[in-house]
This record gives C-alpha cells, sequence and structure tokens, in this order.
C-alpha cells in the first residue's frame, strides 16, 4: 500500500539578519508516523516548527502540510495541526478550564462535543483538580500539561510536539509517551523535537539529526544506530581510591577512547585486546574493573558519532548548566 505524505519539505531555508538558521532542508513525513527531529541548541529545530505551523515564514524553499502550502494556504493548515511550542501559549489571566475552552472555540470545536473532549484531555493530563485555577499560577510541569491538552483539543491531524516531555513528571511524561504511540493507530502524524535521545529511540519510527542549520542523516534508528556498527564498544566499570583521567586510557588498543563517571568505553576493532589491555592497566595503576560489556551501538552512538555531542551534553546545554 502506498504511503501517503504529510509533511514534504523541499530546500527550506531560513536566514536572520544574513546569517542562515536553516540551509536547504529536505525531508518528509508519513501519514501516521513519528519523524523525530535532532539537534544541539541552535540547529534550527524550533526554527522549522514555526515555518511549518504557520508562525514565521522561510526565506526560501517549499513546505507542504497535509497537502497544502504553508505560504499560500496557512489558515487552513492553522485547522488541521496542534502545536506544542517550547514555551507556553496559553492566557496566565485565564483558568485551565477558560483556556482550553477558549482554545476549542477558536478552532471551532461544535458545542455538543466541546465538555466532553476538555473533560477527557483534563483527565488524561492530570488537571481535574486545577481546572478552575489560573494558568499563571501553575508551576512549569502543570503549565507544560496543560499546553500539550489545548493542543489536542481539535483532534489534529499534525501534532508539532517542541521538546513536549520538558518540565513534565514522571508520571505525565510515560502517560505522554503512551499517547504518542497510540496516535500512530489513529492515523496522526508527530513531529517531534527532544534532547532526550531514548525518548526519539523509543517513539521515533524515522529520525533527522539537525546540526547548524542542515540534515545531517535521516533514518529509523536502526539505519542510524548502523552507521557505528562497524566498531564494537567495550564498557568497563571502574573502582579506583582515586580519580582516573582520559590520559590513562590514551595507550590502549582503540580508534576512540570516553571517560564518563566511573565507566570507560572503548571503541576499538579487537575487543579481545582491548579486554586483555584494560586489565593490564588495571593492574599496572592499581584500579578495580569491576563489570565489563560488549555493547550493541543506540541511536546515542549514532547522535555523538554525527553531532559530536553526547547526550549528556545535549541535556546540560538544553538545562542551561555549565
Amino acid at each position: 500500500m502506498e504511503m501517503e505524505t504529510s509533511i514534504l519539505v523541499e530546500g527550506l531555508t531560513k536566514v536572520f539578519n544574513g546569517k542562515p538558521a536553516l540551509s536547504n532542508v529536505s525531508f518528509h513525513v508519513e501519514r501516521g508516523e513519528v519523524f523525530g527531529y535532532l539537534g544541539p541548541n541552535g540547529a534550527g529545530k524550533s526554527t522549522t516548527i514555526k515555518i511549518l505551523s504557520g508562525l514565521l515564514e522561510q526565506t526560501s524553499g517549499r513546505a507542504v502540510i497535509d497537502g497544502l502550502d504553508n505560504r499560500r494556504e496557512r489558515v487552513e493548515i492553522k485547522k488541521r495541526i496542534g502545536v506544542v511550542p517550547e514555551t507556553s501559549n496559553l492566557y496566565p489571566e485565564l483558568s485551565v478550564y477558560d483556556n482550553l475552552r477558549f482554545v476549542s472555540r477558536l478552532y471551532q470545536v461544535p458545542r455538543a462535543a466541546r465538555e466532553e473532549k476538555i473533560g477527557s484531555l483534563l483527565d488524561m493530563f492530570g488537571l481535574k483538580d486545577y481546572r478552575n485555577r489560573g494558568f499563571g499560577k501553575l508551576s512549569k510541569g502543570l503549565k507544560r500539561r496543560v499546553v500539550l491538552a489545548a493542543a489536542l483539543v481539535h483532534d489534529p491531524d499534525i501534532v508539532f510536539l517542541d521538546e513536549p516531555t520538558s518540565g513534565l513528571d514522571i508520571m505525565s511524561a510515560r502517560n505522554l509517551r503512551k499517547m504518542i504511540q497510540g496516535f500512530k493507530q489513529e492515523g496522526v502524524t508527530v513531529f517531534l523535537t527532544t534532547h532526550y535521545i531514548e525518548e526519539a529511540e523509543e517513539l521515533c519510527d524515522r529520525v533527522a539529526i539537525l546540526v547548524g542549520g542542515r540534515i545531517v542523516k535521516v533514518g529509523t534508528p536502526g539505519e542510524l544506530e548502523a552507521l557505528v556498527r562497524e566498531t564494537p564498544i567495550v564498557e568497563a566499570s571502574l573502582k579506583a581510591s582515586n580519580p582516573l583521567g582520559i590520559q590513562l586510557f590514551e595507550g590502549l588498543p582503540a580508534d576512540e577512547v570516553t571517560l564518563q563517571g566511573d565507566k570507560v568505553r572503548v571503541y576499538t576493532s579487537d575487543v579481545s585486546e582491548a579486554i586483555y589491555a584494560l586489565s593490564q592497566l588495571s593492574k599496572r595503576h592499581g584500579f578495580e574493573i569491576t563489570e565489563i560489556n560488549t555493547l550493541q551501538p543506540s541511536l546515542e552512538e549514532a547522535f555523538v558519532k554525527l553531532t559530536g555531542l553526547s547526550s549528556e551534553e545535549m541535556r546540560a546545554e538544553k538545562e542551561g548548566k555549565p
């Protein structure tokens, strides 16, 4: 059966003050697909969503959303999509219920269905006890839940989720992931940006990796993982009386060595030789190897290879940590 394209992007470029935020970006998303859009801060993820959802106009290139041109048919596109921006877009002076009611009227949800829909969303996101509380008085996590509910009030065909689980508690994040997985069964298309690589690996059918405003790779998590599969990874957990520095491991037979906390990862074409060398190193320098494993490459490994940025570094960057 031939797949139906839900989002088509060709040569999308956006320039701000002479500097390109997006450069010749092209990809497509099939109907009912969960499409991940990964990249470090400033890569152009939010700019892409703003263009596709009609909040910003591209400098050049073409975008077709649900068969509609994003420049000529912007109003009709907005009726068919739901958008969860990275920052809140609701009214602080209105209550949770009044915000959802306002959005439902804006999208012309039939009066007969309106109350039932709002009630189900309040239940889904654990907001019943807050329905009459002012939106501006809510915590960051609660505000995030309300913004998510508002994006779904009109049953959109396409949902743009910009860092949707940021600020959510564990249970709300888990419920949202289940909902995203359920969208696929209903034929709803999901365009997801996230700095949680494991979240993209769990949820996404395909992933695009964006660096410096350019897409460097698009593929399924398995296809991207295959990029690093040719180099086996040995991971050892270490116990030492004094901190160990990365320079200690530079002589190992490896293409690359990384040290994070008490774990060292050795990227090597000769696993047996690397394990033997680690064992000898531990005897010479008096540290203990408490566990050693050969790892299957993950989407994170592919991301690191393509961007040079680990998930921890990307998350710290996102949260403004040093």
